[in-house]
């Protein structure tokens, strides 16, 4: 069954979310006030409605708590706004809550009035072109929880042809190697311990926010 999501802003971040959303068969219901953004979202989503999301008994109309989530996307040009769809959907019992946040303040509104989930786009891709710029052999990298992280790691030529029993990793660094990407077609391995890693093997590693630098200037 296609997860139903719901949208609320089509500002940049939450326009590039439905295409997203859209694209992987999501079946998406997406909101805004401006008619021009709502035919352009159209063009992709399963519907679209010009509308006044603070507006209760109009984003009622939409059965909010029916479908498996809703985003709230709303973005700098109205907290307000934001706070009060936050809420709102809350109230309407919609399952899953995310709300974008624009600075800390923010946050712990979106927070009292019990978003499920609280994002910052730009804090969060700021921390990853951080990491980028920084260690250039990491390929990417998303957080898995308050503080978890899965990496994406390139083997670099200093550790090619040492196996993972003798890098031992979690005891030097605090991270766990949970797959190798190998070969043209990028599949994904079970890791082996005594297997000697190859010079186009991508690691995929877990660990904390201290863990994953550590390690990137480990084997830097």
């Amino acid at each position: 069954m296609l997860q139903q999501i719901l949208i609320i802003g089509l500002g940049h971040f939450g326009m590039s979310l439905a295409r997203a959303l859209s694209d992987k068969g999501a079946e998406i219901l997406a909101i805004d006030t401006n008619i021009q953004l709502i035919n352009e979202v159209s063009l992709f989503v399963a519907d679209a409605v010009c509308m006044d999301a603070t507006d209760e008994a109009e984003l009622a109309k939409l059965e909010p708590w029916k479908r498996d989530a809703a985003v709230c996307c709303i973005g700098d040009d109205s907290k307000e706004a934001s706070i009060i769809v936050t809420a709102l959907l809350r109230q309407m019992g919609t399952k899953l809550v995310v709300s974008r946040a624009n600075d800390a303040v923010h946050q712990r509104i979106l927070q009292l009035v019990g978003a499920h989930q609280i994002l910052n786009p730009e804090q969060e891709f700021g921390k990853r072109f951080a990491n980028r710029l920084l260690f250039r052999h990491l390929m990417a990298d998303a957080p898995l929880g308050d503080d978890l992280q899965l990496a994406e790691v390139m083997v670099r030529a200093e550790i090619v042809g040492q196996n993972l029993a003798e890098l031992k990793l979690p005891k030097r660094f605090g991270v766990l190697v949970v797959g190798v990407r190998r070969g043209p077609t990028g599949r994904i391995l079970q890791p082996s311990p005594h297997e000697s890693l190859q010079a186009d093997d991508i690691l995929l590693v877990v660990g904390n926010e201290e863990a994953i630098p550590k390690f990137l200037k480990g084997i830097a």
